[in-house]
């Protein structure tokens, strides 16, 4: 990951960054502009130093200005530079003015009329973080015929045009960049929603101002990380036993699903639970441990099969191929009467849909479709604003909410929702949940706080399936490749 800042913002909180530095610190928004124009040329010499040709396309509004900026000093800097403007709405004293600057050098501003001339580098200036609506007209044209330039490196100031800053939307149209920079506070739409197809690799200058700025907001959100999160994972004392380090049952395995359980178990092991079982049907037990023996696996058929299973347990993951049989719902039923900590993933879920339960004990694990079950609505609504989805799981059933997909949220009813930029599309495959769910258990086990183990195990699990991507690529990933990564990744940080 990118050395970018782990704090993200809504559209209206940088404009409130804006509006602080401007009339608290008396920065101009000329002066934010010229920052904002050398940081962007300071970019493409980093990432493009073969580039000679430059072509900028600029909006009429503050995030033009910056466009503008930038072509007046990559000029000065030798690049032939290429300026189009799109739209004629009437422009802001200071975009007006580094437009003027730029033309003062003898260059021209032409009007974009449906083509755009090869170059070297493409510049994304023509909307800004403030878009709210539909993207219709030349604007759309615009970006259309960016993204027809396939081979040209496209490089968007401060978010992608077209793309929501605060739900990761696109609005009818938006740019596919291959490098975003963004200014001064990280917008949460690049990491969530359709963001991460748009956002390309996410850069980030803060147009040096005061740090000190940002302790007057309080982010919307903040990216999970290892060194962030993960104090808990320091080294064991060196009298450490197995009964320190908790015991993790399994819940589910139900006819022709035992692998998820299996799954599942061995994930919370990798992590450090001290001791994992599994509460499955009689027939798979003894199957299950064949392959991995030091799990514990028991046949469970009635409520008083499961009931010493769960008194010796410090925490439940309930849920992998647990079924919504009659036999699903009386494991699940009797695992909630418990009172452990646990994690509830799959079908422990769907039986929460359809009888729901409020609880300050357990982490909810949905994917889209599991979490528009939960609220009643549709995945389309869930994914349209993920984080206003997150805070209502977490509002109508209690505990953490873990919603999973790309820019996974987790949400503990505080201001803060916590995000993860790590994972990939290669994780789209069975079982990848039922790590997971395994990961979160396995760390309750051994007595980290609810928020601590979604967290954490978030993370855990998001970069070993980036290492097993690095490893044999994103196509062809199953669940049990990440699980090799983990136990290196629980060790990692001291």
């Amino acid at each position: 990951m990118l050395n970018i800042p782990h704090d993200l913002y809504t559209a209206d909180q940088t404009r409130e960054l804006d509006r602080i530095v401007i009339e608290q610190h008396n920065v101009s928004t000329a002066k934010l502009m010229a920052r904002a124009g050398a940081a962007a040329l300071s970019t493409i010499k980093n990432h493009w130093p073969q580039a000679e040709r430059l072509l900028v396309i600029c909006g009429t509004g503050n995030n033009g200005g910056d466009g503008f900026e930038l072509a007046r000093q990559a000029l000065d800097a030798g690049y032939r530079v290429v300026v189009y403007q799109v739209g004629n709405d009437a422009m802001s004293n200071e975009t007006a003015a580094a437009k003027d600057a730029f033309l003062a050098t003898g260059s021209e501003v032409h009007t974009f009329e449906g083509k755009l001339p090869s170059t070297d580098i493409i510049v994304d200036a023509l909307l800004g973080t403030g878009l709210n609506r539909e993207i219709v007209g030349d604007y759309k044209l615009a970006i259309e015929a960016i993204n027809k330039n396939k081979r040209t490196p496209v490089l968007s100031l401060d978010i992608p045009s077209g793309l929501h800053a605060d739900t990761g939307s696109h609005m009818g149209a938006a740019v596919k960049a291959t490098l975003c920079l963004s200014f001064m506070g990280l917008n949460k739409g690049l990491f969530i929603g359709e963001g991460p197809n748009y956002s390309g690799t996410v850069c980030f200058d803060s147009l040096q101002i005061p740090s000190a700025l940002y302790k007057e907001l309080t982010p919307t959100a903040r990216r999970v990380s290892l060194e962030y999160d993960a104090e808990l994972l320091a080294p064991r004392e060196r009298t450490g036993h197995k009964g320190l380090y908790g015991h993790l049952l399994i819940i589910g395995g139900d006819y022709g699903m035992s692998g998820a359980a299996r799954v599942a178990a061995e994930a919370g092991a990798r992590v450090g639970a001290g001791l994992t079982s599994i509460a499955t049907r009689s027939e798979h037990g003894p199957i299950l441990n064949l392959a991995r023996p030091e799990l514990m696996c028991y046949g469970v058929e009635t409520p008083a099969d499961l009931a010493p299973l769960v008194e010796r347990a410090n925490s439940l993951t309930v849920g992998p191929g647990l079924g919504q049989g009659e036999w699903g719902q009386m494991l699940f039923e009797q695992a909630i009467v418990s009172n452990l900590p646990m994690v509830v993933d799959a079908d422990a879920l769907n039986l929460i849909s359809k009888k729901p339960h409020y609880h300050d004990n357990w982490i909810l694990t949905p994917h889209p479709g599991e979490a528009a079950r939960l609220l009643d609505c549709t995945s389309a609504e869930i994914q349209a604003d993920r984080f206003n989805a997150v805070r209502e799981l977490q509002q109508r059933y209690g505990g953490v909410a873990v919603l999973k997909g790309s820019g996974t949220l987790i949400h503990d009813g505080s201001s803060i929702t916590r995000l993860s930029t790590w994972g990939n599309p290669g994780m789209g495959s069975g079982g990848m949940g039922d790590v997971l769910a395994g990961v979160i258990g396995g760390l309750l086990a051994q007595g980290f706080p609810l928020m601590d183990a979604a967290c954490v195990g978030v993370t855990l699990h998001g970069m070993a399936g980036d290492k097993a991507a690095e490893q044999d690529g994103e196509r062809g990933m199953l669940a049990m490749d990440l699980v090799p990564h983990l136990r290196h990744l629980a060790n990692l940080i001291y």
